[in-house]
């Protein structure tokens, strides 16, 4: 008997890239690679053109019985488009109800949608995580519209019959993350005194390894259908502790200056970046007790390993 065909949206991307090798790895599906631009997985398994603003550049979906839809345009600090909303929707609500619609002609059995935390909220008081069914605060373009894509997916699950599942992924990093994550490995490892040494919030942190996991875990398990998960490590860090375990890794030595947040809030805002200090100093913790329950799943890779794994690869890519 065949294995069955998964595509992979966005398999470019650190999300998709991960779980396309991960399918490769146990050989239990055949992975179909959807890429807008160039791919390192050329060569590995089948590759096809995609984009979600460009409805001639559609995957072919013949014989695919499951979508891992990882595309979209994602959320950034220094926003350039004039309507921020609408260019988040034409991609991703748009983009995506295109291709669930072509999914649902084409017979494709079940569509998992990686979503985002911040369809939940942005912040949480400590103590009390955000738990899969809270009723979703999204505040800015980027989680509104994920938030339709999810809305409007799963109407389209309740009138075809195919099923969808949902993730809202906590801040993801592991080997080859990029973006903030990255540029806090470059401060801690250039030496860099911060003024971050008395934060006391609380953060969820997913490593790509634990994110994959769930994903593959909910490509056929039969209580994922139409339900929506949270996903992390399972344990919550400051982001004092993040950086120190971070540190730790990169076998450097942490120099983090005691600063309360309220002032580095404020100093923060006086330059016009009181954004970030909010993601540094606020808390945004998860509950992932409903995948255990349902799923059976808990995070198979401990933090302190992903930490590691992601620190070493850092280093690796430093020293070519």
């Amino acid at each position: 008997m065949m294995s069955p065909k998964v595509l992979v949206t966005g398999a470019g991307g650190f999300v998709g890239e991960a779980l396309v090798f991960r399918l490769l790895r146990d050989g239990n599906y055949r992975p179909i690679a959807a890429v807008r631009g160039q791919t390192r997985l050329l060569g590995l398994c089948p590759i096809q053109s995609f984009d979600l603003l460009d409805e001639v550049r559609a995957p072919a979906l013949e014989g695919v019985q499951i979508i891992v839809h990882a595309a979209a345009r994602v959320h950034v600090m220094q926003e350039q488009a004039e309507d921020a909303l609408a260019e988040f929707r034409r991609v991703n609500v748009d983009g995506t109800l295109r291709l669930a619609r072509r999914a649902v002609n084409a017979g494709v059995k079940r569509f998992i949608f990686i979503s985002s935390i911040k369809v939940n909220g942005e912040a949480t008081t400590p103590g009390r995580p955000f738990i899969a069914d809270d009723t979703p605060r999204p505040l800015d373009p980027y989680s509104v519209s994920k938030l339709e894509a999810e809305l409007a997916l799963m109407q389209l699950g309740r009138d075809s019959g195919m099923e969808i599942v949902v993730i809202r992924p906590s801040l993801v990093y592991g080997p080859g993350v990029k973006a903030n994550f990255r540029s806090m490995m470059d401060w801690l490892d250039k030496g860099i005194p911060l003024p971050l040494g008395s934060i006391r919030n609380q953060r969820s942190l997913v490593s790509i390894a634990n994110l994959v996991s769930l994903i593959v875990t909910c490509l056929d398990h039969p209580a994922a259908a139409n339900q929506v998960f949270l996903v992390s490590d399972g344990v919550d860090l400051s982001t004092t502790q993040l950086l120190r375990h971070l540190s730790s890794a990169l076998g450097r030595v942490a120099y983090l200056i005691p600063f309360p947040a309220s002032l580095l809030t404020l100093f923060a805002s006086l330059s016009g970046r009181r954004a970030i200090a909010q993601r540094v100093c606020s808390s945004l913790q998860v509950d992932i007790n409903k995948n255990r329950e349902i799923l059976g799943w808990a995070p198979p890779v401990a933090m302190g390993k992903a930490m590691l794994q992601t620190a070493r690869h850092y280093k690796d890519e430093k020293a070519k």
